[in-house]
């Protein structure tokens, strides 16, 4: 998309809340420096249009930059209307969105437009956990401007937008033509952005529908309407079980799942749903990613990995901070063994671990697959806090797989049988029979109940319920 057909700062507000709904503040605002011939130019509204408007009926405040006005740059005056409206926004309990179009610190204003950087993410680590903090990245997001998107909640993209702390070129030993590292395709791959959208528009629509489903505040409630069956079967749940996010979509109201980070750390899948109206944070583990016609597009080790781990922490963090109940799919048999990956696999199952522990909110984990070892104590089991524990019929849950457990346990009876394999399968077969069967960890009052696939939907919207 081309400058010439980009919207306007004040178009995409327009477009961003609903009709005549949008009231500016400050709107006569303008920069107070005239140094380097400053005073000779132009710059309506020192390059911000802030205020407030109505999503769907909800209050939300705005701050949208404008790139005509030197570049929408930030100086002492558009950062004290950024401050102003975050002041209003944490005083109120009202979510702030930044839609950005920025070139960066006002280079005229010098040691001002710092302290002015600094103020808005002094004001960003103040409303963190208290409202809801969404950047929107329609142009050019660069160097300090990019680091104030990541302290929000949840960034947006849009594809043909710039993010960057260092440009692609200052980066020794690469260009842009060789790899865009500023791309929205790179940064998604990244642990930066949230949702990559395609052209302004699909981004607008993309935070309107985001707005619905989380809280106003820390102590709102996102509810909506349910028009679904609660009782409605799923007979495809099975065939999802590998991809969560088919899976969650197939149990979600109204089959919609909204899938965080998406581009990255795929194993993990993080994002929210919609159970009887009320929204559900959601952390999945990933085998495969399965396209729109069933078929399997790409296969992932049923490991936590370091990048998984942090995905998810950090959702489960937010979702604790705004009183959003948490379900996990668990389906997980270790962690991922490499050289590299043992430099931080621990302190990431370690942190992610003390995620789920430490939430308040309802947790539901239901197991799908496989769940051996202590990574299957990571993900939200009820030795770690879990308020209910459902799994699949055929789900399995214990130390490790069968055939390496007799492996270790059956040693030297093996090394002395004429048939290894045939002691192997028999010791294994016992084992998987006394250990592994899903009936052990439910007599042990681990499961609270083995559940059909089918069911997953009315049973995981009852159990939230209860829990309410």
């Amino acid at each position: 998309m081309s400058n010439a057909t980009r919207m306007s700062a004040r178009a995409r507000i327009e477009a961003l809340v609903d009709a005549n709904s949008f009231v500016e503040i400050g709107a006569l605002v303008t920069k107070r420096n005239t140094d380097f011939n400053m005073q000779e130019k132009s710059v309506p509204g020192d390059g911000v249009i802030t205020g407030y408007g109505l999503i769907d009926g909800s209050i939300v405040y705005v701050y949208s930059q404008d790139a005509s006005a030197i570049g929408g740059s930030i100086g002492e005056m558009h950062a004290k209307k950024i401050c102003n409206i975050y002041d209003m926004a944490i005083k109120t309990g009202t979510p702030v969105i930044g839609l950005i179009d920025c070139a960066g610190l006002r280079l005229q204003e010098a040691t001002d437009a710092l302290e002015g950087f600094g103020s808005i993410y002094r004001k960003q680590v103040e409303a963190s956990g208290l409202v809801p903090q969404i950047s929107a990245i329609f142009g050019t997001c660069g160097g300090g401007v990019a680091v104030s998107s990541v302290l929000s909640d949840f960034t947006f993209m849009e594809s043909s937008a710039k993010l960057f702390v260092n440009s692609p070129n200052a980066l020794c030993g690469n260009y842009t033509d060789k790899c865009d590292t500023s791309s929205a395709a790179f940064q998604s791959t990244a642990n930066t952005v949230d949702f990559v959208c395609d052209g302004e528009e699909e981004l607008i629509k993309g935070i309107r529908e985001f707005v619905s489903y989380i809280p106003a505040n820390c102590d709102d409630m996102a509810v909506s309407e349910c028009e679904d069956d609660l009782n409605r079967l799923v007979p495809e749940f099975a065939a999802y079980v590998p991809d969560p996010a088919k899976a969650l979509s197939a149990i979600s109201d109204d089959n919609r799942f909204l899938e965080v980070k998406s581009g990255y750390a795929q194993e993990m899948v993080t994002g929210f749903i919609k159970l009887n109206g009320v929204t559900v944070g959601a952390v999945a583990n990933r085998t495969a990613i399965i396209d729109d016609e069933g078929k399997v597009a790409d296969k992932y080790d049923s490991v936590l990995t370091t990048q998984g781990c942090g995905k998810a922490e950090d959702f489960i963090y937010y979702c604790d901070s705004f009183g959003i109940p948490v379900l996990t799919l668990t389906n997980v048999t270790g962690y991922a063994a490499t050289m590299e990956e043992e430099k931080s696999i621990a302190m990431a199952a370690a942190k992610l671990t003390a995620a789920f522990a430490s939430a308040e909110v309802p947790k539901v984990n239901l197991i799908t697959g496989k769940a051996f070892g202590s990574a299957y104590v990571t993900m939200n089991s009820r030795h770690i806090g879990a308020d209910m524990v459902f799994a699949l019929e055929g789900a399995q849950v214990g130390m490790m797989d069968a055939k390496i457990a007799a492996q270790i346990m059956y040693e030297d009876e093996i090394n002395a049988a004429s048939d290894k394999n045939a002691v192997i399968d028999e010791k294994a077969a016992e084992y998987e029979k006394i250990q592994l069967d899903v009936s052990s960890a439910a007599q042990r009052g681990y499961v609270d109940v083995i559940i059909s696939p089918e069911s997953v939907r009315k049973q995981l919207v009852y159990a939230f319920e209860m829990l309410y």
